[in-house]
């Protein structure tokens, strides 16, 4: 008796009628000269594949072939182990007919690498069984697992390829599975096989929509005008979404030869930030040379130095952020220990995207060089106009002033014409400080916090109209590490930002406390910028607040607001603190 079987360029079963009636026809003449015990079960065949080729994600049709197939061969239980892309064990295991709770208890699923599962991986074939505990091949069942004695296992090919086994166990009247099961279940695999095929290429279309997505998002918002810091954390937090990972993770290279942590994206603080990978790390070598690093357990692999951040994590991807030949950085997308690893389909979608994110990075950079250069060149325009126009009328204005007091008679009046053109003086020194200022190109990085908290200040101040008032607590210089005090300017910047942009404040506060002692008992210091601007609309954008709160976290510390220093509490005051 050969078996019916459907074939492979058949249409997918999609329950239209044109559909059923092909499958029909097909399934007719593959069961014409069978039993009648069979050909009566034809309807409940039909039925079933029909049910198999409804949707199209992947994991529910898994779940429906399963329920599907344990119904046609009256089974108890039914799963499907599906094989991994380098056929050794099983990347994922779907079961039908065992409940939560029992699940639970049995812990860890199939891996697929020893017993009866494993052996249908290496030999794919139909297997039908009396008492699968009798096979040699059976390693038994863990703890709490119920009780299982007849078998039937049967291959799943997609487009010619191995997917999985189609495995059910315990035929409801207790016997065992008979021929008439085997040729039902054999034509519901193939049904089954085309189903999937439609599934995984659904599933891959959706994932490459989502990339090319994340990518566009990554773009716009590195070319909106976001600085440096903020566009890495874009590219970080895009990346860790898309590749379902656990923290997403931007190193740049350092003036040692190394790498640094310079942007993470991640649920839970993980000390990342700031942390440097040497030079002699192998790794090092083969990103700064353009190639990817695919690892399969971070806390396992030899390479990766970063041991005690490396420990929390499985499979990463580590792609270099290239554009033109020009390696920028590194973008590291890792999950968590005993996590599913990358597939090939992931990890080509990620190298296009780290490609992507490179360019749009790259071409933010111009822009930033451009707006740089005409706010230079719009700086020189003005000194030059301050010397040429206002210093030289200023001091006409002056010397007409002078010869007007030596020619009056009359005390009070030399007098007030002095300290006029005394104030004229002081004047016209302010002016050429100003103009020296705008003269200067890019200043080193002062080494002083309080030094460069007051710069941006200072430059806060032209946009502003005004310049906001200051405060120090405690030695601030002293005690504030560089990278706390790098974010803790970073986080001023932001605030004074946003306050420029949207508060419409007439004063602001600014407060640093290195006195301070946080949630945790630690030692740290508080930044507070307070503002009596018109507050924060309700359902406003908050992007800058999340930001901050992100880069405080990102080093064990916290950033809310609260209400201003206006009237009745209006405006807007954000904290940010962070330990030393």
């Amino acid at each position: 008796m050969s078996a019916p079987s459907a074939s492979a360029d058949s249409p997918l079963p999609d329950g239209s009628p044109d559909t059923v009636e092909a499958a029909a026809a097909r399934a007719t003449r593959s069961l014409q000269g069978l039993s009648p015990e069979l050909t009566s079960r034809v309807p409940q065949l039909l039925e079933a594949m029909r049910s198999v080729g409804t949707g199209l994600e992947l994991h529910i049709t898994l779940d429906r072939i399963c329920e599907t197939a344990a119904e046609l061969a009256d089974a108890h239980y039914a799963a499907i182990g599906v094989v991994a892309e380098d056929g050794e064990g099983l990347s994922d295991f779907v079961y039908h007919g065992i409940d939560e709770a029992t699940a639970e208890r049995i812990g860890r699923l199939p891996d697929g690498h020893r017993g009866l599962l494993g052996a249908l991986i290496h030999q794919p074939r139909t297997l039908r069984l009396a008492d699968l505990s009798t096979d040699p091949r059976s390693c038994g069942f863990p703890a709490h697992h119920p009780p299982m004695r007849t078998f039937l296992g049967v291959p799943i090919r997609v487009q010619g390829e191995i997917f999985g086994n189609l495995y059910l166990t315990e035929k409801r009247d207790g016997a065992e599975f008979n021929d008439y099961d085997v040729h039902m279940v054999r034509v519901l695999a193939t049904e089954a096989g085309i189903a999937i095929g439609n599934a995984r290429l659904y599933e891959a279309a959706k994932q490459r929509e989502r990339w090319i997505d994340g990518s566009v998002a990554v773009t716009t918002a590195l070319l909106s005008g976001s600085d440096a810091e903020e566009a890495l954390a874009v590219v970080a937090e895009q990346a860790r979404h898309l590749a379902d990972s656990a923290a997403g993770i931007v190193l740049l290279p350092d003036e040692e030869g190394g790498m640094e942590v310079v942007a993470v994206s991640s649920d839970e603080p993980n000390g990342a930030l700031g942390v440097i990978v040497p030079p002699e790390s192998r790794i090092v070598a083969d990103l700064l040379e353009g190639e990817p690093v695919f690892v399969d357990d971070a806390a396992s692999d030899p390479r990766i130095i970063m041991t005690e951040i490396a420990r929390a994590y499985g499979p990463v991807m580590m792609l270099p952020l290239q554009s033109d030949g020009r390696v920028l950085g590194t973008l590291v997308t890792p999950r968590a220990r005993g996590a599913r690893p990358f597939s090939e389909a992931e990890r080509t979608l990620a190298t296009q995207f780290a490609s992507q994110a490179a360019l749009a990075l790259m071409m933010a950079e111009a822009q930033r060089d451009r707006e740089r250069l005409a706010v230079y060149e719009d700086r020189d325009r003005i000194a030059r106009d301050l010397h040429d126009l206002v210093i030289q009328r200023l001091f006409a204005t002056g010397m007409m002033l002078e010869s007007a007091q030596r020619r009056s008679v009359v005390p009070e009046v030399q007098v007030g014409v002095g300290r006029a053109v005394d104030e004229l003086d002081v004047t016209i020194q302010e002016i050429r400080t100003a103009i020296f200022a705008l003269q200067q190109g890019p200043a080193e990085a002062p080494s002083g916090l309080r030094t460069r908290v007051l710069r941006e200040i200072n430059m806060a101040a032209v946009p502003l109209g005004f310049k906001p008032s200051h405060h120090f607590v405690g030695p601030v210089d002293a005690v504030v590490g560089e990278l706390t005090g790098k974010n803790l300017i970073a986080a001023l910047r932001e605030a004074l930002s946003n306050a420029f942009r949207h508060a419409q404040a007439a004063r602001i506060d600014v407060v640093v406390d290195s006195t301070v002692v946080l949630a945790d008992g630690q030692h740290g210091v508080r930044l507070t910028v307070a503002d009596d601007g018109v507050g924060i609309a309700e359902g406003g954008r908050r992007s800058g607040l999340k930001n901050l709160k992100r880069r405080a976290e990102s080093l064990g510390g916290d950033s809310w607001y609260g209400p201003g220093i206006g009237e009745d509490g209006g405006g807007t005051t954000v904290v940010w603190e962070a330990p030393y």
